[in-house]
């Protein structure tokens, strides 16, 4: 270990290289000057400090001492020493400043150390790494991001992974308007990163990087069908709406729905969403409840499922969530995916509407998503109504079928919606004496005690 003395001599011609450096006017002729601070890396704490300010500063006159340069600059970012650590993660941008070729580098070295335990280190990195990003966005951005989609080693990768994931989230997304500059080039790329990094993201990952792309301007409100369909694309893509339909696969059915409910605002602006509406149609409604071979022999849709087994149903709780999702997307649907999706709910409406009183409860909720879905699948395919229920609307084609006879369904029909209207002013009424009956009594509770318990009974 060097002594006191010996570290003020290092201390001393290092600031002597230094200046040197600093006077020439062809730096470049100052080899062994610079060979010098290089050297000064391997001695006292306080050399290695000034060393990590004056590599990176005069590193660009040397090019035949980088890849030495380089090297001895990353061991002091791996000094035990945090005060050293810190300068030598300062000096970084220093070296793709007027050398862009490095960029890629640093940016990647910067990266795996967003792990920093220590406040001040992690504090030098995101500085450090928000002025490459200003040097060189696109650089960067590509270099950064993939840390995301390239994990090799899980245990160590992800934990870098999910630091960079926070880094692009906190510092970079929020400054959009100043880094992504020329704005449609920059959108159009980190949208092509963010394409790339979606093959493994969890749910709220891949819902701040929807978020994110929503709010580009070439997402924005005027932006052209194409682009629309771009980001539906990329949302029925972590939809796996190719995939084969597993009803016990709850991941699966979980990403679905959420897929679902982020794609209504873009079929609401006029994305196609028959992708998903064919899915719902295909997979979903077929096992919406346990299925009995030959329960929809009426309804040509279903007959590619009559070999499916007694007992695949759906998760209960996520019934309900499929239900609403086919609600709001119906206003949006094309007369042609209209006319493929309706005998699906037909049917299922008469599975809960029932024809007359059956003495088991009937789920309201499930009838209020299957009627709006009904009224706006009609009103899209209104000569389709005919032949499933016996409505008959004159649209003055073929397809109207108004030389049949479809009374029965008519009938049918009618009998179903006046059993749920009667049903449904029987519970009103009993939800109304329900209520006056709580009120009486919370009125004559004589302590919050009374009225906790008044509150459980009902």
């Amino acid at each position: 270990m060097t002594d006191s003395s010996d570290d003020a001599k290092q201390i001393e011609k290092l600031y002597e290289f230094g200046e040197r450096l600093n006077e020439a006017k062809d730096k470049s002729q100052n080899v062994k000057d610079y060979e010098g601070v290089i050297d000064a890396t391997k001695t006292s704490l306080k050399a290695k400090q000034l060393a990590a300010q004056l590599i990176p500063r005069f590193f660009k006159f040397f090019p035949n001492l980088s890849s030495r340069a380089l090297n001895a600059h990353f061991d002091l970012i791996e000094e035990e020493d945090l005060a050293v650590r810190v300068q030598a993660i300062r000096g970084l941008p220093l070296f793709c400043k007027d050398t862009k070729e490095y960029i890629s580098k640093i940016v990647d070295i910067l990266g795996q150390l967003l792990t920093a335990d220590e406040i001040v280190e992690r504090d030098a990195v995101h500085k450090a790494l928000m002025s490459v990003l200003r040097q060189d966005v696109k650089e960067s951005l590509t270099a950064l991001f993939k840390h995301i989609w390239n994990v090799e080693e899980p245990s160590q990768d992800d934990t870098i992974r999910d630091k960079v994931l926070c880094f692009i989230r906190d510092k970079v997304f929020p400054l959009k308007a100043e880094l992504l500059r020329p704005q449609e080039e920059m959108e159009r790329h980190i949208t092509d990163l963010i394409k790339k990094s979606l093959g493994d993201v969890t749910g709220a990952e891949f819902r701040m990087f929807m978020d994110f792309l929503k709010s580009l301007s070439i997402f924005g409100e005027k932006a052209p069908p194409e682009r629309l369909k771009e980001l539906i694309g990329i949302i029925e893509g972590q939809a796996d709406l190719d995939a084969q339909f597993d009803v016990y696969d709850a991941d699966h059915i979980d990403r679905l729905i959420s897929c679902l409910f982020m794609a209504i605002p873009f079929f609401v602006r006029g994305a196609p969403g028959s992708k998903f509406l064919n899915y719902l149609n295909k997979h979903i409604i077929p096992v919406f409840d346990k299925v009995t071979k030959g329960v929809y022999d009426d309804f040509l849709v279903f007959s590619a499922y009559e070999d499916l087994q007694v007992g695949m149903e759906l998760p209960e709780e996520r019934k309900l969530d499929l239900l609403k999702a086919l609600a709001e997307i119906s206003p949006y649907t094309t007369p042609q995916d209209s006319r493929q999706v309706l005998p699906s709910v037909v049917q299922l409406l008469k599975k809960y509407m029932p024809r007359r009183k059956t003495g088991e409860e009937t789920n309201f909720t499930y009838v209020e998503c299957l009627l709006f879905s009904f009224h706006h699948l009609a009103h899209k395919a209104p000569n389709a109504s005919n032949s499933l229920c016996g409505y008959k609307i004159v649209t003055g084609q073929p397809s109207d079928r108004l030389g049949e006879d479809f009374s029965e369904y008519y009938k049918d029909f009618t009998e179903r919606l006046s059993s749920v209207e009667d049903l449904t002013r029987a519970t009103i009424k009993k939800l109304t004496q329900g209520m006056a009956e709580h009120n009486k009594a919370m009125a004559a509770a004589k302590s919050d005690e009374a009225k906790d318990n008044i509150v459980s009974l009902f």
